[in-house]
This record gives structure tokens, C-alpha cells and sequence, in this order.
């Protein structure tokens, strides 16, 4: 099965650069669930972007370094923030429908926690939604772009691997597509293309509690990891602040705009605490705010905490939130008389795959994009509302490059290569073997390696870590592979690689805070942590 360009993914960054390059070339997009079923489809917020005359490029420049606590690349920064407006123009040419200002105002702009200008381009708080609807729907249009859901990728293929070609030029770490698990036939195709995009999403189903979507288990990055490509930043995960706190309502957050809009974070006794644990109040970035909340749980011995929202004019917060209000109200809070209960969760991913600026990872004809991908725009800790922002102007950038090099990769040969073997596998018929080992990781990282962190914790991971790995790749030896059996092999690599990157970083920064090595240290530290299978 073959095709220019074999796309893994499809959120933002997925569709987007699918829509680019559909113009030039054939386009196979794998999504293994539906096609709406992304992290994309979940964001609130909004997307960040110089919009008024109020703000400037070096404003939101300033923003995103300041949260970045030292580690973001400059230049990534700069290129981001400066091609913002006109991406963020290019989606309402695709038909986004953003909420428009008062006054004949083009855009409603939001405020957000780490911001120091109203910035955030949204659709009330469904703007993912939004935007993934518009996407999909030109990406629908396209007769060179073929949706292949319920399709959830295994491996990479590499022209290493391959009888023959080891040693030939250019060959040695060259990408030449992927084995796919058709979850409908339960075979494995073998896809070949001549560039591969990974578009994956994030890792949170790694830990207990996230707001990530079930499909969030880090399958884009493992691969890439087991490929040879390096991966960077991995201890940088993001935990959101204000996870709505319901045993029934699952994975829902509340936004960072209730925030932006005058929301306050108040104890079981009705008191607001963000002002006595950071000089930004409520609006400080969502790191010190998560380990605020932890830290006032944590004294009180409380489940929860509570963000207020019951001062502003009910008729408002019903038509600025109104599916936060909905859901809330399911579930029995009505936003506009009493504070909603919130937790921290674990929400994004600062590290990824390493990228260049076009979006090019180490490995020949293989990108990475969106939250996969590590560009350095993000550094210790993401800003608020950058991440839709970071995946349209890289799904931009990357299609623009390969459009540049088409006409030297559109003659390059397939390079056939041998199909799955499944040899004498037999079906896994009890499921414990998964959900046991699925739960124990989850419970270990979020218990050791969450908010605040210990070494003597994080070598006890490892340890724990180290015996499932062995025996998760034993089910994968013998077993005949399940949509399960494969992402639970791709959590189990990023927990290792999120416990041994938070090992290595041994000081505090953004959202790494070790208490043995409470200080920054930029002497030492002041670089990414990298890891290469191929180095290892």
C-alpha cells in the first residue's frame, strides 16, 4: 500500500499539513480511532496570536520566554509569533468561525494566564472543536487525501532494516513508512510512502488522572524513539491546574480562561490562596498555579480545591463558557452560584520528538509535528494557548518544505520491504495481562513522578519500571497484536523515558520541580535533555 506521504494523526498539525500538501502530492492519513477524536478536539482556550493594535510580537515573545524558564529556542520563538497572525487568518479562510469582538472587532480576545496582552483567538470555549470541524471538512474535499480511521500504527519502517540496503548511500537511517494495525480486519498493513509525519498528540494517559483523550498514549514518540530519532525534553510534562473534580465526569478541565475572565482559586474555607504562593495571583503560568493547588492540598489534606467564578454577571459567564456551564451542570454545579471543585492533571507535553525548524526530526523523510514534537518553542513549560498556534505555523513550515524538496523525492523508488510476521502468535485471552501492568504504570507516575518530585522516587520507578518493560515486550513477542497490546508497549517506553529525563535534569525549572535541587541551575542546566536509542 503506497502513497507520497503517509500522515499519523489528525489533529491540527495532521490535517493542516494534509490540506497543504494535497495540492502536489497523495496524502494516506492514519487516525487510529475516528477522525474527531483528537486532543485538538478538546481545547478550550484558544489559540495565541498578535490581533490588536494593543499587542505586539515582542509582547507575546516576552510572554512565551518568561514561561519557558530559560530553555526556549529564541529564534523558534520569534518565527512562531511572527507568523501567528497570518495563520491564525489562513483558518478563518478555511472557514473557522471565531467569536467576533464587540464593535465590529474582528476577534474576541482572551485573556490567559502568562499573558500580558488580551491575545487568544476562540470560539467561546469550543474552539478546538471549531477548528477541527473546518479542517476536516477541506481535508474531506481533497480527492488526494484518503482518511484511513480505525487504523493505529505499530513501527516505522526503515530503509536500514531493510536485506540489501544497509550501508547504501543515504539509506542507513532513511524512513519508508510504517506498519499499520487495521483494527477493523485485525491485520497489519505495510504502508510504504516516501515522507512520513507523525501527528500523534501527547503521552497523558501515562498517568492516572489526565485530560487527555483516551487516544493520548504517546505512539508518535515511542515510534520515533525505537526508530533511531532524538527525542528531547521529556521531564517537561504539563499537569493542567484545574481539572474539573467529578468521580463521573471524566477527563474534563476548565479552561484557563475562567481564569483569564476573573475566576479565583479559594480553599474549602473560602479563601483565596494564589496571592501568598505567587506575585501573578491567579493568572501566574499554569506551573506555579498546579504546584499552588498541590501544595494547598497537600497542607490542608484536601481532595480538591475551588475556582470562583460567581462574582462576574451570571448572563456572561453562561455565553463565555457555556459548555463548561453545561457540563458543570450536569453534574450537579451550577458555575454561576457556587465555585467549581478542581484538581491538577496531567494535560500536555513540553518534550517530543527534536525537530529543526521546518519540522524535520534526525531521521531522513521523517517529520513531527504539533504536540509530538519538540520545537523549542515551549521550553520548561508551554504558555497558554501556544500549542495551536505552535502546530499551524509548523504544519505550514513543514509542508512548505517539502514542497521545496518534491521534485527530487517524487521519482525516489519505493523500497519494498517484508510484511508482519505473525508467525505462530496466538490470541491474548486474558485481558489482565494488560490492564494489570497498563494500571501499575499509571499509578507510579502519577504517585512519583507528578507536580513535585524526588530523586530517591525516581529511582524507584525505575527499578519498578524496568521488570514491566521486559515482560510487556514477552506479550509482544507471543501474542497476536491488539489495539491495546500496542499502546500499552508505547506507554510503558515514554514512562521510562520521562522517569530517566527527570533523573538526568537534577535542579528545578518550569514544570521539573525536584525538592532535592530546589534552585535553577544555569551553569548546568541550561540545555535540553536528549536521548537516542541508536547513542544508548
Amino acid at each position: 500500500m503506497r502513497c507520497d506521504v503517509l500522515v499519523i494523526g489528525s489533529g491540527i498539525a495532521g490535517l493542516s499539513f494534509a490540506l497543504k500538501v494535497s495540492s502536489f502530492c497523495t496524502v494516506s492519513l492514519v487516525t487510529k480511532k475516528s477522525s474527531t477524536d483528537t486532543a485538538t478536539n478538546l481545547a478550550q482556550g484558544g489559540i495565541a496570536a498578535v490581533l490588536s493594535r494593543e499587542d505586539a510580537p515582542r509582547y507575546h515573545m516576552e510572554d512565551t520566554l518568561a514561561s519557558g524558564d530559560g530553555l526556549c529556542n529564541e529564534e523558534v520563538v520569534n518565527l512562531v509569533v511572527r507568523d501567528g497572525e497570518a495563520r491564525v487568518r489562513e483558518l478563518v479562510e478555511f472557514g473557522v468561525r471565531f467569536q467576533k469582538g464587540e464593535g465590529g472587532k474582528e476577534f474576541d480576545l482572551g485573556m490567559e494566564g502568562g499573558h500580558s496582552h488580551r491575545r487568544v483567538a476562540h470560539a467561546f470555549d469550543l474552539t478546538g472543536h471549531e477548528i477541527e470541524r473546518a479542517l476536516l471538512e477541506q481535508v474531506e474535499r481533497s480527492p488526494n487525501v484518503e482518511i484511513l480511521e480505525d487504523h493505529l500504527a505499530i513501527d516505522l519502517l526503515m530503509a536500514s532494516r531493510v536485506p540489501g540496503l544497509v550501508g547504501s548511500e543515504g539509506d542507513g537511517d532513511r524512513c519508508i513508512g510504517a506498519y499499520v494495525l487495521n483494527r477493523k480486519t485485525g491485520k497489519v498493513e505495510t504502508r510504504l510512502s516516501r515522507t512520513t509525519v507523525l501527528c500523534t498528540g501527547g503521552c497523558g494517559k501515562v498517568y492516572l488522572y489526565t485530560t487527555n483523550p483516551d487516544i493520548a498514549t504517546g505512539d508518535g514518540l515511542a515510534m520515533a524513539y525505537r526508530a533511531g530519532a532524538k527525542v528531547a525534553n521529556l521531564e517537561f510534562v504539563q499537569f493542567h491546574p484545574t481539572c474539573f473534580f467529578n468521580r463521573q465526569a471524566k477527563n474534563f478541565l476548565i479552561s484557563e480562561a475562567v481564569r483569564g475572565e476573573g475566576g479565583i482559586l479559594i480553599n474549602e474555607k473560602g479563601d483565596a490562596f494564589m496571592g501568598k504562593r505567587d506575585h501573578r495571583g491567579d493568572l501566574a503560568t499554569r506551573d506555579a498555579v498546579a504546584r499552588g493547588i498541590d501544595a494547598e492540598m497537600k497542607e490542608s489534606g484536601s481532595e480538591c480545591v475551588f475556582l470562583d467564578i460567581t462574582h462576574r454577571d451570571a448572563d456572561f459567564v453562561r455565553h463565555r463558557f457555556p459548555t463548561i456551564y453545561a457540563t458543570c451542570k450536569k453534574y450537579g454545579v451550577d458555575i454561576t452560584r457556587e465555585p467549581i471543585p478542581v484538581v491538577p492533571a496531567a494535560h500536555y507535553m513540553c518534550g517530543g520528538v527534536q525537530v529543526d525548524t521546518w519540522g524535520e526530526t534526525s531521521v531522513h523523510n521523517l517529520f513531527a509535528l504539533g504536540e509530538t514534537a519538540c520545537t523549542g518553542l515551549h521550553g520548561a513549560n508551554r504558555l497558554a494557548s501556544n500549542s495551536l498556534l505552535e502546530a499551524v505555523v509548523f504544519a505550514d513550515r513543514a509542508a512548505r518544505r517539502l514542497k521545496q524538496s518534491w521534485h527530487e523525492l517524487k521519482d525516489i523508488p519505493f523500497i519494498e520491504t517484508s510484511d508482519w510476521r505473525e508467525g505462530a502468535a496466538g490470541s491474548i485471552e486474558e485481558n489482565v495481562l494488560i490492564s494489570h501492568n497498563w494500571d501499575q504504570i499509571r499509578r507510579l507516575m502519577w504517585n512519583y513522578v507528578g507536580i513535585v518530585r524526588r530523586e530517591k522516587r525516581l529511582q524507584l520507578v525505575r527499578r519498578r519500571i524496568t521488570p514491566i518493560l521486559m515482560e510487556i515486550k514477552e506479550h509482544f513477542d507471543d501474542y497476536l497484536l491488539t489495539a491495546d497490546l500496542v499502546e500499552l508497549r508505547n506507554l510503558a517506553v515514554i514512562a521510562d523515558l520521562i522517569v530517566r529525563s527527570a533523573t538526568q535534569r537534577k535542579e528545578s525549572r518550569g514544570l521539573h520541580y525536584m525538592v532535592d535541587y530546589p534552585e535553577r541551575d544555569d551553569i548546568n542546566f541550561r540545555k535540553d535533555t536528549l536521548f537516542c536509542k541508536n547513542n544508548e
